[in-house]
């Protein structure tokens, strides 16, 4: 059930590309009293408010408590709808919810990139890296600006976390290092918009020009603490999404000093499930030369447990943390930064190193 609100902006916090943020001051109910909250609205989906708006509101991350989406969000300024926008498109993304939207997509008919993304067989050899969370896209994005400044990168989003890219003040931050965002599946806001992850990866090369993607969710991770159980298995298919078009897989390890739950210390059971259950194609596994004395025994015997169809790379990490240190972003991950969990970053780093020289060796 949606936790349904209605409520007043009080002030405009500010917003970055496709959000705005909001102070909202939320009506009373039978069982509750009124309150004040952090709001968020899309811009394209429900127009920018402004101070003095009444919104419609989802208060259900607010009454849960949640970090990552803990906004009210706006579903509607029920007395001042947008005008109609009349565009090309036909793809519906977040389908048959309240707010499903009309995207455009790469390898619909009326996109002028149908045909490039029709023509192209393979990716030649493109490296992908893969990730399991968001907070990986930055790493790893240093990880390659540091071994091959000049290298053009995108960022192929799948719909494990937040659908709407605009979500990720990372996207913003990082947008003029990155030569385009392909949204994929249910997901939507990208620069690009694709079916599935098959088409955003031939999207990103044919029609953004990368050198080499990264494959992650949006923020937002979901997880219930099973073997199964988490939205991080669409890692391993997206190995076996590169494989099959030709690309040369990457799959980023998962590994944690900081975590202090049991089965995401050393490397975590979502790297070790997607990538020794659900990846059936062989993928190029980095490794750092630099692992936590207290942690290194245990992640090499975890490594040994990977089917013999992956190949187990150290890479050397010189440098890393001080490109990492220059990025315009705060380096999170379930709130840790990099002096509470280095080694994740680090991890996460080295893959963008090795897929980047991969990247080197096809010139």
């Amino acid at each position: 059930m949606i936790r349904w609100r209605y409520g007043t902006v009080r002030a405009v916090r500010g917003g970055w590309r496709g959000c705005t943020e909001l102070e909202v001051d939320v009506e009373a109910r039978e069982s509750e009293g009124a309150f004040s909250c952090r709001g968020l609205a899309y811009d394209e989906l429900v127009g920018a408010p402004e101070a003095g708006d009444r919104v419609l509101l989802n208060c259900n991350a607010i009454a849960k408590g949640l970090g990552t989406g803990g906004y009210a969000l706006v579903v509607a300024l029920p007395d001042r709808l947008p005008p109609d926008v009349e565009a090309p498109g036909h793809i519906v993304k977040a389908r048959y919810t309240p707010m499903q939207a009309m995207r455009l997509a790469v390898d619909e008919d009326d996109s002028p990139h149908r045909a490039a993304v029709e023509g192209c067989e393979d990716l030649g050899g493109m490296p992908v890296v893969v990730a399991d969370l968001h907070s990986a896209l930055a790493p790893v994005l240093a990880g390659i600006h540091a071994t091959a400044p000049d290298a053009k990168v995108a960022y192929v989003m799948t719909d494990g976390g937040s659908l709407p890219a605009w979500f990720s003040r990372q996207l913003d931050q990082l947008s003029d290092r990155l030569c385009t965002v392909v949204t994929a599946g249910q997901c939507f806001g990208g620069d690009l918009e694709a079916t599935n992850v098959h088409n955003a990866l031939i999207a990103a090369k044919v029609v953004g020009g990368a050198d080499i993607a990264i494959v992650a969710q949006g923020p937002g991770n979901l997880g219930t603490g099973t073997v199964w159980g988490f939205s991080g298995t669409a890692a391993g298919e997206a190995v076996n999404a590169a494989a099959v078009l030709g690309g040369r897989p990457v799959a980023s390890l998962r590994i944690s000093e900081g975590d202090a739950r049991e089965r995401h210390r050393g490397v975590s059971h979502h790297s070790m499930t997607a990538y020794g259950k659900v990846a059936l194609s062989g993928a190029d596994i980095p490794v750092p030369d630099e692992l936590p004395a207290e942690l290194e025994s245990k992640i090499k015997s975890q490594l040994a447990g990977l089917p013999d169809r992956h190949r187990l790379v150290e890479v050397d990490c010189s440098g890393l943390v001080e490109a990492m240190e220059a990025l315009p972003v705060r380096l999170s991950t379930m709130g840790r930064g990099l002096d509470r969990d280095r080694v994740y970053f680090v991890a996460e780093a080295a893959a963008g190193r090795h897929a980047a020289l991969l990247a080197l060796s096809r010139g």
